[in-house]
């Protein structure tokens, strides 16, 4: 239970990305077999499709998986490269976290909008940016907390070892981060 729930995206976005293919197959066989296609596959393969790329973003930003610059962080001291990423990640909870509340605002006026062909409303397929980048906010709080911890610790641990020389004692820290 607990795979599947850190998982949960991929196995959500691979539904999604599988329905678009059943679909896309059935109506590619009944076009050149039985000479008709069923009018809503195309509409609902392309909805699948847009739950399946914004959710995928979603657990390829859990997992890291966008593509980043990491030039400065290559080349900048190991205190630098822990704030560089922390500054980084709160700026992507901000920046997510703007465009989730833009997605409600989209959201709630696509809401008695009908789709052309199925005719469920718009703010179905719309909930896909809510979705994604209110957990993409998710993982990037989680990831600025992260790295706010680790800068923390190695703080902690720098004051520590100043303590240690001035001292003359060896000390352990265990600590516990996320």
């Amino acid at each position: 239970m607990k795979k599947f729930i850190k998982n949960f995206e991929e196995y959500l976005s691979c539904f999604f990305i599988s329905i678009t293919v059943i679909l896309v197959i059935i109506n590619v066989i009944m076009r050149y077999i039985f000479n008709s296609g069923i009018f809503w596959t195309e509409e609902l393969a392309t909805y699948s499709f847009v739950w399946s790329v914004f959710i995928g973003a979603s657990a390829a930003y859990k997992k890291r998986m966008h593509i980043g610059i990491d030039l400065l962080t290559r080349i900048v001291p190991k205190k630098l490269k822990e704030l560089s990423k922390m500054l980084i990640n709160f700026f992507m909870v901000l920046i997510n976290g703007y465009i989730a509340y833009l997605s409600v605002i989209f959201v709630l006026e696509s809401v008695g909008r009908p789709t052309p062909v199925l005719g469920i409303s718009s703010a179905f397929v719309n909930a896909s940016l809510l979705v994604s980048f209110s957990l993409m906010t998710f993982h990037a709080a989680h990831f600025f907390i992260k790295n706010l911890l680790i800068f923390l610790s190695d703080e902690k641990e720098k004051k520590l070892r100043r303590a240690e020389k001035s001292v003359g004692v060896k000390t352990e820290i265990k600590e516990e981060i996320i």
